[in-house]
């Protein structure tokens, strides 16, 4: 699906740097790595991202190795190795890449919320049987904040930003009814009790296993990291027969054409970076990148001109960080920028 995972292309970004700070640095090594640039767009946006964290202030203070004076150290300052360099850089990426207040997790947090969950799953399963009515609930988020659910089954529903579904649990079956927005589900294995998701037209439906749904005005996207998926006609209609779905797949429906493709699962999981604070672009046209910052932001980012949302854009970005975005189009892309406190207008030079 692409030319390597984030983590791969930010170290290779991080050695070009490196390399390029050095004394030895050659024409040959210059068209190499312009070479490197233009066979990706994800390869130009992490070296950017790389190279403007290495020229900020108080980046050089904490890895100029003394460095203490404005402005970037001189090329040959550093005296570490470039295999150390490029450790340091890699560094000061992933301290820019923090994610938002709202979805840090500390290790600690995690361990309890597994708790948590243990003890609700533990609880189902002895009282369970002897519960017989429908339990309902309904979830939702505002703009711009995700938030996990822990639901009565002992599985969890992660919203993503204004986002809305109602779940109804009861001894024979679980449905959710996704409203608007997107979800992640872990579903608890019941194979007694199905677990289905109804999104107008169509229904998921799966046994224990852990995928998302984002519905969208006449859009249907399902993505599989785990197990197995059926996605089926909500009304049974013969003419759409259901679809199998396992790991690594990635359903689209739009005007009721029904499109799946197969990628490797890290590649799926990708896709659902947005519960980390990130969203993930591959190739992806202007026009659809910023339809996707609108989605957790309330300063709006408006595309002016067709030859400005064709641009192809690639690449992890926080999605609380709509200036970095902007700032990065403005100094690698053919876009300037307009900037006011109610919205940012991108247009051609």
């Amino acid at each position: 699906m692409n030319a390597g995972t984030r983590t791969e292309i930010e170290q290779r970004a991080a050695q070009w740097l490196a390399q390029r700070d050095g004394e030895a640095w050659s024409d040959a090594d210059e068209a190499a790595l312009q070479a490197w640039l233009a066979a990706d767009v994800a390869h130009r946006v992490a070296f950017l991202r790389l190279e403007a964290a290495w020229q900020q202030g108080e980046r050089l203070q904490a890895l100029g190795a003394g460095w203490k004076h404005s402005g970037p150290p001189p090329r040959g300052h550093w005296q570490a190795p470039p295999e150390t360099r490029r450790e340091q850089l890699l560094q000061a990426l992933e301290r820019t890449q923090a994610p938002p207040s709202g979805v840090r997790r500390s290790r600690m947090t995690r361990v309890l919320a597994v708790a948590a969950m243990l003890v609700c799953i533990v609880s189902a399963g002895l009282g369970w049987h002897a519960y017989t009515r429908v339990d309902s609930v309904s979830l939702s988020t505002r703009l711009g904040a995700i938030e996990t659910q822990s639901l009565g089954d002992g599985s969890q529903a992660t919203l993503a930003s204004d986002s809305a579904l109602d779940v109804h649990l009861s001894r024979r079956e679980r449905r959710v009814e996704l409203l608007r927005g997107e979800a992640i589900f872990d579903v608890a294995k019941d194979p007694g009790r199905p677990f289905v998701v109804d999104a107008g037209a169509r229904q998921i439906v799966a046994v224990g296993t852990r995928f998302s749904v984002r519905r969208d005005a006449g859009e249907l996207r399902v993505v599989v990291t785990e197990g197995t998926v059926r996605l089926q006609s909500a009304d049974g209609a013969a003419d759409q027969p259901s679809s199998l779905l396992p790991a690594g797949s990635v359903a689209r429906i739009e005007g009721g054409n029904e499109l799946v493709r197969s990628m490797a699962v890290a590649d799926a999981e990708q896709l659902l970076e947005w519960r980390d604070g990130l969203l993930f672009f591959h190739n992806t046209s202007l026009r659809d990148a910023v339809a996707e910052f609108n989605r957790y932001n309330t300063r709006k980012i408006v595309v002016a001109d067709a030859r400005a949302a064709e641009l192809r854009v690639g690449g992890h970005f926080r999605w609380d960080n709509v200036d970095a975005f902007v700032r990065l189009l403005e100094r690698g892309f053919p876009v300037r920028a307009e900037i006011d406190d109610q919205r940012i207008v991108l247009r051609s030079p």
